[in-house]
This record gives structure tokens, sequence and C-alpha cells, in this order.
């Protein structure tokens, strides 16, 4: 099977990502009735008629002592778009997660491209193990972004090149760059999803300190806002112990 491509794909680009809570399963009130279990059996479901604020101490207590297992008794999905290499380096995040991307095998990939935004810092010093990014120069930044939009126009017009020729779509996409943007759906639940933003985002309160990639951090961010309004006292928790999964 191949695609006639469109005549009116052309390439557009974008600095920014895109994340969605699309449905979620979760609220403080989980992380009780999951922890009182173990002293109260099945009457601990009554913590989910109570008002949770009520055992700020109890969810501060778990968190600190890591006694992780009562903040996996919920769920959250999430749609991401993002450029590929930023998803392949979500999908190291094995543990608690699962994952549905879209497939170039049986879709035809839309040319949306990453170049990166006036704010990025282009410019990495210092020794692996030791460095830091800093701005880049005018040059710099005129550079990536001709480089990058070239690039990727080039990859695009020989990938539809292939596809009009009754090429596959699985051997046409091998010409098609990371900087491409694709989507998913992520489900986790609030246990991994603080592994995930100990690692991939850099914060004045983590205890132990992160270098992510800005664009990872950019996906982690939005996440964290939206977990943040489902699960505040997980969330107040989670920033008073240092940013550390239990």
């Amino acid at each position: 099977m191949s695609d006639t491509p469109a005549d009116d794909l052309t390439a557009s680009f974008r600095s920014d990502v895109t994340v969605e809570l699309v449905k979620h399963t979760a609220s403080d009130a989980d992380v009780l009735f999951a922890a009182r279990v173990s002293t109260l059996g099945e009457q601990s479901l009554e913590e989910l008629e109570k008002e949770p604020g009520r055992s700020r101490g109890l969810i501060n207590y778990l968190m600190r002592d890591r006694h992780g297992s009562p903040f996996e008794h919920n769920s959250m999905t999430f749609f991401v778009s993002a450029p590929i290499f930023v998803m392949r380096e979500f999908m190291r995040h094995r543990v608690g997660w699962s994952y549905n991307e879209e497939s170039g095998r049986y879709r035809q990939l839309e040319p949306v491209f990453y170049v990166p935004g006036a704010d990025r810092k282009l410019v990495q010093q210092g020794r692996p193990g030791k460095y830091e990014f800093v701005e880049g120069s005018a040059e710099q930044q005129e550079l990536v972004t001709r480089a990058m939009t070239e690039t990727y126009q080039d990859a695009y017009r020989a990938y539809q090149e292939m596809l009009a020729a009754g090429v596959a779509r699985e051997v046409a996409r091998a010409v098609l760059p990371v900087g491409l943007f694709s989507s998913m759906y992520a489900t986790c639940n609030a246990r991994s999803l603080m592994h995930f933003l100990g690692l991939r985002t850099k914060h004045e309160l983590a205890r132990v300190p992160s270098f992510p990639q800005r664009e990872i951090e950019m996906v982690a961010e939005r996440m964290e806002q939206e977990w943040a309004k489902l699960m505040p006292l997980t969330y107040e928790a989670f920033n008073q112990n240092g940013r550390v999964a239990p």
C-alpha cells in the first residue's frame, strides 16, 4: 500500500510542545485509602469520602520515608506532541508508564518540525558531567534556523517523492529527521511521574541535581502543572522532600 502525497503539505516549524491531560483518576484521597488499608483493612475506603487536607501529615510522612506504593493507585493519561528525539528520550522511562505513538508505517507523517526558539541556549561549555549551556550568538541562531529549515524541507521533499513513486511508508520514512514532530498517549501514576520529574526538570528544590535537555523539560513542566492541580498535597510533599520519588 502506498500514498499519493497531498500537494499542500508544506513544512511548518514549531519551537514549543503540546501536552494535554486527556483523562485521569487521580487525587490525594487515592494515596490515603491505599496507605491506610494496612491498619484499617476495608474500612480504609472511607478515606475516599473524607477531606484529604486533614491527612497532609500522612502524605508527607509517606513521601519523606519513601513508602512509595500508595502513590501508585491513580492514573493520568497525557497526549504529547513533540519532536521524535524527545519521544525516544521519554520512552527510556519504562516502569509505571504505558505508551502508544503514531506510526509512520500506517500513516503519512505530517511535515511539522522543531526549530529552537530564540530563548533556547545553544552553546555547551565545560566537560562532560560538569557543563552548562549559554546563550548563542545571533549568527549561531541564524545558522541553526537556516540549516534546520532547509534540511527539513529537503528531507520531506524526498519523502514525498518516494511515496509518489509507490515506495512503502515504512521505507520512505527513513529519510525523515528526528526533529519531526510525533504524537503519543502516555499513561502513568503519580509515583512514576515523580520519578520522571526528578530526572527531567531542573528545579531549585531538588535534592539531587538534574541536567535535562531543554526540550524534554518543556514536556515535563507541562505535565507537572497538570498533576499539581490534581494532587496538591502529594505535589506539596514532593517539593518539601527534595523532589525525590518515593
